[in-house]
């Protein structure tokens, strides 16, 4: 049996990405991630935002999002915890963004990050959207 060169092998991953991202609860949390204003949302900040699923749902679309590389887990150095802040966070990774910009998906970063902005939040929301970032 023969395997695939290279370059099939890279096409079949960029279609599985495109297929993992384009779906549609994983598309918006792409944009709600990319909306952001530190582009690190929390678990919590997702689960505000999608009221309509629960925050495992949302959990197993970023799991997806993260096994195809597109998004990644970032957390907090342990030094920099604080008992009642959290301290993981989901971004966009390196080779995600350049992916998205190759299709075309960055376009509305700007208008992502003013519809952020108007979403109303609650005490909560706005202590975790404030609460210090790991570097990247």
């Amino acid at each position: 049996m023969s395997q695939p060169d290279a370059a099939t092998g890279g096409v079949d991953r960029e279609r599985e990405r495109l297929r993992v991202v384009t779906q549609e609860t994983r598309f918006a949390l792409l944009q709600d991630v990319l909306g952001h204003p530190e582009q690190l949302p929390t678990l919590k900040e997702l689960d505000y935002v999608n009221p309509s699923k629960s925050d495992s749902t949302i959990r197993e679309h970023l799991d997806a999002l993260v096994e195809v590389g597109v998004v990644e887990r970032v957390e907090l150095p342990s030094e920099r915890r604080s008992r009642d802040l959290p301290h993981v966070f989901y971004g966009i990774a390196e080779d995600g963004r350049q992916f998205l910009n190759r299709h075309g998906l960055l376009r509305a970063e700007d208008s992502l990050r003013e519809a952020y902005d108007a979403v109303e939040k609650t005490d909560q929301i706005a202590t975790y959207e404030s609460a210090p970032r790991p570097d990247r």
